[in-house]
């Protein structure tokens, strides 16, 4: 009987074994980079780090700032992006990057990315006062509804993101969930695989799908007084002369025109009369979607630079 046992405990570890490194070798996971609280309480990564996508067709890199893709050769004339999964791209190779196609729109400046997903507004907000010290002389900051409601703890209250409380006015850092779970399962590639054919519940993730569904108005006018407390609070206590928000197609007017009232810089993406931006199995943007997505925001900041 005890070597039965034995039997089946070195089959099982054989099995392990074979299923990690082919789990490895096809890169069914997409790697998924470490991340942690900075100082100023910004969720990044670990600087340095490197992997592939799922299918393996490409690697991401994180730089030696914590954030995704290159760092640019030179930070003069500096033009700054920040924003959520979308700008943060993991799906597509460095060159179908936002800095990479700005760069070729308009070569005569530099471009900087930091982007994380689930960031918020009002965590885009914090990222770009550290990113002040680089001195950009503009700031692109892109947004949409799902990005400023989970922005509000009173509509949806989130740990593992920063958000305002708008009843005392106050930021609420966020704070990772199961960060030694996490690394446990993204460490082992078998696991994290396992995982994701059959997930259980790691805690309050953020909620990448709701920000990608066209919101009802019905929610803005249930909370449009909390959106004006959150957008006044952005004006009043950020450098916003620098700033311009980039909004998703398809954002809700009402909220955009809160920003325009108030003398925020706004850009609303248009996708029409175009083929699709996105994949045929996801959301985001592919490398064609990102091209005309520069395109439209190149225009409007060539515009904004001609004096």
């Amino acid at each position: 009987m005890k070597k039965f046992f034995q039997k089946i405990a070195l089959f099982l570890l054989l099995t392990i074994c074979v299923g990690e490194i082919a789990v490895r070798i096809t890169h069914v996971n997409a790697d998924i980079p470490q991340r942690i609280i900075d100082a100023d309480g910004i969720q990044k990564y670990y600087p340095n780090q490197e992997g592939y996508w799922k299918g393996g067709d490409h690697k991401w890199i994180i730089n030696s700032m914590g954030w995704p893709g290159e760092l640019p050769k030179s930070y003069d004339n500096l033009i700054s992006i920040i924003g959520d999964s979308y700008i943060e791209n993991f799906m597509n190779p460095n060159e179908c990057h936002q800095s990479s196609y700005l760069k070729k729109q308009m070569p005569n400046y530099n471009f900087f990315e930091a982007a994380r997903s689930g960031v918020t507004l009002i965590e885009s907000m914090e990222i770009s006062k550290q990113i002040d010290s680089l001195k950009p002389i503009l700031t692109v900051i892109h947004t949409g509804d799902g990005d400023i409601y989970e922005s509000i703890k009173e509509i949806i209250s989130l740990t593992d993101i920063t958000q305002l409380n708008t009843n005392k006015e106050i930021i609420v850092q966020g704070k990772m969930k199961s960060p030694g779970l996490k690394k446990v399962l993204y460490s082992c590639k078998l696991l994290y695989y396992l995982y994701n054919r059959f997930p259980i519940n790691l805690g309050n993730e953020t909620k990448e799908d709701s920000k990608n569904i066209k919101v009802e108005s019905s929610k803005f006018e249930t909370n449009e007084t909390k959106v004006r407390i959150l957008i006044n609070y952005i004006k009043n206590n950020y450098n916003i002369d620098d700033k311009i928000f980039v909004f998703k197609p398809n954002s809700d007017k009402n909220i955009i025109n809160i920003f325009k009232s108030l003398g925020l810089k706004t850009i609303l993406l248009n996708p029409s009369n175009d083929k699709s931006w996105s994949f045929d199995y996801d959301p985001h943007w592919t490398c064609y979607g990102h091209e005309r997505v520069a395109n439209q925001i190149s225009n409007k900041l060539k515009s904004s630079l001609i004096k």
